[in-house]
């Protein structure tokens, strides 16, 4: 079969392919990262590329993503159009992977001193105690005698014993390889590494002298778009380093049931799980080298992800999760050695999955939970998460309710022209006041597009402004410069194409609009259905925490006044950063907290909002700015400033 040189442009990347291979796999291939929202099904437009040189006609199929004019400037779909020449492609702004907003910081937690520990762990420890899921513990053992010539394993775990709260051990066969070497040329001064295995002590390896300052471990936040990495010291509890990237399953569809269509219809989960992998190893890499860390000295791993990522990390096929009755293989994952799965830390490292509770709530909310502390007080408190989901949870130390709305990836930026995630220049904060636009972008980096908080912010200060009605709809009676008419849409200017980087006007139209309505309804209706559920009103709740990168540079004001946050004192609203890489570095640093997290989803009743027959006359009455019920929201009126 014919090969052709594919050059990808700036970067100017060079990957050599067989005849018939599509550009977004060629480009796969190279390490270029194109933007596909739908998995390479050609449904979404967003993997436009330019043909510099070279033979490529776009498929037919995808001809009404591209205008006449891009079709002349040689623009095609890297998803649908095969590779059948020598070919210089460049891959426009837009469509490459830039640096995303990454939250890589979450609420603090203060854990108790090492040296204050007692031995003997209860069951009422708290959890942010120190005790880590891994410890390295320096035994100066004693020496052999007639008396005492016990086995060299019993002898250790005779003195693990008295440093641990475990009574009985697990040893590799690696382990006891050269252990007795080990023990007489070192003079019986050697270092255990230690796991929890169900209550059990696992040793995991064994070491000459004293290496129990070199002990570290990962807590990992395997988000849908980013994936964050944290490297902790686990004799002190101090964040040696955190890094974070945008998760290459993107490039498999942006959202987790384009991904589970790749997985299960199109493909396999093999490249889904070696691409999350590789972001781990990734950033695992770069935080070694930075940190001056020896990759052999990181001893274990807690992931915290949605149920879906949390399939993939661990290579367990998802396939049931997205059809009814919507069935997850495991909600309680295994223990596993890393390396089984891919992850380059110490060979004997293990990795722990933060539990899940259900198909659509995960083990990153269940990570929220225990890191904002809902779950061990009386004050009845509400956790909400809002990405292409949105999961939230109420309840205190008794009860935890939970339930997950489909949002759609319209707080990403997806669904709009214009729209695009958190990352370098995209408008984050708008105000619109006589007439005249206001923006901040990322970065303050010249304007590429808009995200979710942006959205907001628009949606909120066209209503205010009588730009649109409550209904979304644009008034075209008024005289208005800035509104135009596109193929039928009522079409807003936010930026002009004079003032954008991408050389293309900024914009935002009445059915963009609507969609993002549909998002914030669905979320609302979501709260609304789960207090209904528990018999509360919004004003008995003592605090809402509101969690994840959307949520960080969210105007809540704003967020109220268009109906997506309940009506209350902004005052009980708090953000709590990236509640999922908290508790996972919680849960590495506290037995106890692990334990809680088990716990945590056990007690959380999941309602199935697809079954739940009030949440849609809820969701009905929520698509309306704010809500078509006013008693709900007293506070807010729409006056022109």
């Amino acid at each position: 079969m014919n090969t052709f040189k594919v050059t990808f442009l700036p970067g100017k990347r060079e990957i050599e392919v067989e005849e018939g291979t599509t550009l977004q796999e060629a480009a796969e291939r190279a390490g270029v990262f194109i933007n596909n929202l739908c998995g390479g099904e050609g449904l979404c437009g967003e993997c436009r590329v330019q043909i510099v040189s070279g033979n490529a006609r776009p498929d037919k199929h995808t001809l009404g993503f591209l205008s006449g004019e891009e079709i002349e400037k040689g623009y095609v779909l890297a998803c649908q159009t095969k590779v059948v020449d020598n070919l210089s492609v460049l891959v426009p702004v837009k469509s490459r992977d830039e640096q995303d907003k990454i939250l890589m910081t979450g609420a603090p937690v203060v854990y108790g001193e090492p040296e204050k520990m007692v031995v003997t762990r209860r069951s009422r420890q708290a959890v942010a105690s120190m005790d880590p899921l891994v410890k390295k513990l320096y035994l100066d053992l004693p020496k052999p005698t007639l008396q005492d010539n016990v086995s060299d394993i019993d002898r250790i775990t005779r003195e693990l014993r008295k440093l641990t709260p475990y009574h009985d051990f697990d040893i590799t066969l690696g382990c006891l390889q050269n252990l007795a070497d080990k023990l007489r040329e070192h003079d019986w001064k050697v270092t255990a590494t230690v796991a929890n295995h169900n209550g059990t002590g696992r040793i995991l390896k064994i070491e000459e002298g004293d290496t129990s300052s070199y002990s570290y471990g990962l807590a990992v936040d395997v988000g849908t778009t980013t994936v964050v990495v944290q490297l902790v010291h686990l004799k002190t509890g101090k964040i040696i380093g955190t890094k974070g990237s945008h998760n290459l399953q993107a490039r498999y569809g942006e959202d987790v049931i384009s991904r589970m269509v790749f997985a299960c219809v199109r493909g396999s989960v093999d490249p889904v799980h070696r691409a999350v992998i590789t972001n781990i190893n990734n950033l695992t890499r770069m935080l070694g080298k930075d940190c001056r860390v020896n990759l052999e000295d990181i001893n274990v791993i807690v992931a915290a992800g949605n149920t879906t990522m949390s399939h993939f990390l661990l290579n367990l096929r998802p396939c049931a999760i997205r059809l009814e009755p919507y069935v997850p293989t495991t909600t309680v994952y295994p223990q596993v050695l890393a390396r089984e799965i891919g992850i380059e830390i110490s060979k004997q490292g293990i990795l722990e999955t933060v539990a899940s509770v259900a198909s659509y709530v995960g083990g990153d909310i269940v990570a929220g939970v225990l890191a904002c502390g809902m779950a061990d007080r009386p004050e009845i408190r509400c956790l909400i998460d809002i990405g292409t989901n949105g999961e939230i949870v109420i309840g205190n130390n008794e009860w935890l309710v939970c339930c997950s709305a489909s949002a759609g990836p319209a707080f990403e930026g997806a669904g709009a022209k214009s729209g695009m995630r958190a990352t370098n220049g995209a408008i984050e904060k708008v105000e619109i006041k006589d007439g005249t636009v206001n923006y901040e972008t990322i970065g303050k980096a010249k304007a590429r597009g808009i995200c979710g908080s942006g959205l907001i912010d628009v949606i909120y200060e066209m209503v205010r402004n009588g730009i649109i009605d409550q209904n979304g709809k644009f008034d075209t009676s008024r005289h208005e410069p800035r509104l135009s008419n596109v193929d039928g849409d009522p079409r807003y200017l936010l930026v002009t194409a004079s003032e954008s980087e991408t050389g293309e006007p900024i914009t935002i139209s009445e059915s963009e609009i609507a969609n993002l309505m549909k998002s914030k309804g669905a979320v609302f209706a979501a709260i609304k259905s789960l207090a209904d559920y528990v018999g509360l009103r919004f004003d008995q709740l003592e605090t809402i925490y509101v969690a994840g990168g959307f949520g960080s540079s969210l105007n809540i004001p704003k967020s109220i006044a268009i109906g997506l946050l309940p009506d209350v004192d902004v005052k009980k609203v708090q953000f709590i950063g990236n509640s999922s890489l908290t508790g996972a570095r919680l849960t590495l640093l506290s037995t106890a907290a692990y334990e809680k997290t088990v716990e945590i989803a056990r007690r959380m009743t999941n309602i199935e909002l697809s079954n739940y027959l009030p949440f849609m006359n809820e969701f009905v009455a929520a698509l309306f700015l704010p809500h078509t019920d006013t008693k709900l929201f007293p506070s807010v009126t729409y006056v022109k400033r």
